[in-house]
């Protein structure tokens, strides 16, 4: 597999000119399907879409995934690329937790339906396996056990990945979360039934809101407070 002649830019792959063999390796589809994702929605994402963005035949496209849920799990692991590195080595634990928390939740926004692509593969590629390694080794410095340094954080990825997942079809509707038919359908139920959800209706302004990056801040913080608990003593606040 050649990728020397490919620059690695982040560009989406062109149709060659005619008379021109195409060059098709791992890496240049990887891209391909990406810049597909961003313009069009994993729903619109075929292997036959893609191969005509590509100018190959589709079946030239199985040489690299098998079916399509390999090439998703491609396109995950190269989401995550940067997202192990720990800019913030001297604060405390959970702030650099939180820092990767923050990091893969900014890449899976990065691309349209990201976290959907995300959801449910996986790599075992360097960047996948890089970020796990990353955050349970902050988890058991920090003093979790080694049971509980791996299951916080399938907590935390579970966490990003379902908060960004519901942020991104928020936002992929029409309007917004709070101008959206969602958002309306709600006040209409709560106003057509007085005093029946009052608690609801007290906290309409939140449930609704938009500040998606405030819902996973808060989430977060609660995790974190949470996590804190199953700490060895030794590493625990006096």
């Amino acid at each position: 597999m050649d990728s020397s002649s490919t620059p690695h830019d982040g560009t989406v792959a062109t149709r060659p000119a005619r008379g021109r063999p195409p060059r098709l390796d791992q890496r240049r589809t990887v891209e391909a399907a990406i810049g597909l994702l961003d313009e069009a929605g994993l729903d619109a994402l075929t292997m036959r879409r893609l191969a005509e963005a590509m100018g190959v035949q589709a079946g030239a496209l199985y040489r690299y995934f098998a079916t399509k849920q390999d090439l998703l799990t491609a396109m995950a692991e190269h989401m995550l690329a940067g997202c192990a590195e720990v800019t913030d080595a001297g604060a405390a634990w959970d702030e650099q937790v939180a820092g990767l928390a923050r990091r893969m939740r900014a890449a899976l926004l990065a691309h349209r339906d990201g976290a959907r692509v995300y959801a449910g593969t996986h790599s075992t590629g360097t960047n996948t396996l890089g970020f796990a390694d990353t955050l349970i080794g902050l988890l058991r410095e920090a003093g979790f056990g080694a049971e509980d340094a791996p299951r916080a954080a399938f907590t935390l990825v579970n966490f990003t990945t379902g908060h960004t997942l519901e942020e991104q079809a928020a936002l992929e509707g029409p309007g917004n979360a709070t101008t959206g038919p969602d958002a309306d359908r709600l006040r209409e139920a709560v106003a057509a039934a007085p005093g029946r959800f009052p608690h609801v209706d007290a906290a309409l302004p939140t449930l609704t809101s938009s500040d998606f990056a405030a819902h996973f801040e808060f989430g977060l913080r609660l995790l974190l407070q949470g996590m804190s608990a199953l700490r060895a003593p030794a590493h625990s606040p006096a």
